[in-house]
């Protein structure tokens, strides 16, 4: 999968914060995916005592959802842990697992924020810059802003909003377990991501290409058992 060199990731934390104003003026919030045939999830693992990580991507075919294609990529951590900057910290070995890729996605899922970031440049949209692909912020934790208490039912969402401005969405995908938080990577608009999000999810809080790129940065991704199996029809 091609990777776009945007700038180098070997930069001050000053040097960060303007990169990422400069590149979120870059973002497209509009768009929508109509052929969804791959569809990949994005994680990393840290072992934050040895200050190394793992990066993983999983690519299924869609609607099936069977695996595809997993790549990981492990190495050093060069930037330090600074909430707000993860991207710089998680990028290039997500990217480095990315460039393996045989088969593209069309989507991209990402464990992390897409514009409900203080200055609207998440982990998914930078990577979403990065690989020139529509990404998905898909996060488990909210970063900025305010929602309302989405219903129980899943499927049922309410808006982020951030200083008057919508970022995202609290979104309800299992009955009983708190939402995650979705938000535009990069082109793709706000309602296509969450409705592509409930349509990868198989009952669990995370969609089924989030939660197996989680199992593969942490070496746990049994194929067989974690996943479905891949049928192919004819046709």
């Amino acid at each position: 999968m091609r990777v776009e060199r945007l700038h180098s990731w070997r930069v001050s934390t000053t040097q960060a914060l303007d990169i990422q104003r400069s590149l979120a003026t870059q973002v497209s919030r509009s768009g929508e995916v109509r052929s969804l045939r791959c569809i990949a999830g994005v994680d990393i693992s840290v072992k934050k005592e040895a200050g190394t990580a793992t990066g993983a991507v999983v690519v299924l075919k869609y609607p099936e959802l069977g695996v595809v294609e997993t790549k990981t990529v492990g190495g050093k951590l060069d930037f330090p842990y600074i909430p707000g900057l993860l991207s710089f910290r998680e990028s290039p070995l997500i990217l480095a697992a990315c460039e393996e890729l045989t088969a593209v996605p069309d989507l991209i899922l990402v464990d992390g924020q897409g514009i409900a970031h203080p200055r609207r440049m998440g982990l998914a949209s930078h990577l979403g810059l990065f690989l020139d692909t529509p990404t998905i912020g898909c996060a488990k934790s909210l970063l900025c802003g305010q929602h309302e208490v989405p219903g129980e039912a899943p499927g049922s969402y309410t808006e982020i909003v951030d200083r008057g401005e919508v970022i995202g969405a609290a979104l309800r995908t299992k009955l009983g377990v708190k939402p995650v938080y979705i938000s535009i990577g990069h082109k793709i608009n706000l309602e296509s991501a969450i409705y592509w999000v409930l349509k990868c999810c198989r009952g669990y809080r995370l969609p089924e290409p989030s939660r197996l790129a989680h199992l593969a940065a942490g070496g746990n991704l049994r194929p067989g058992r974690d996943t479905p199996p891949l049928i192919f029809t004819m046709g």
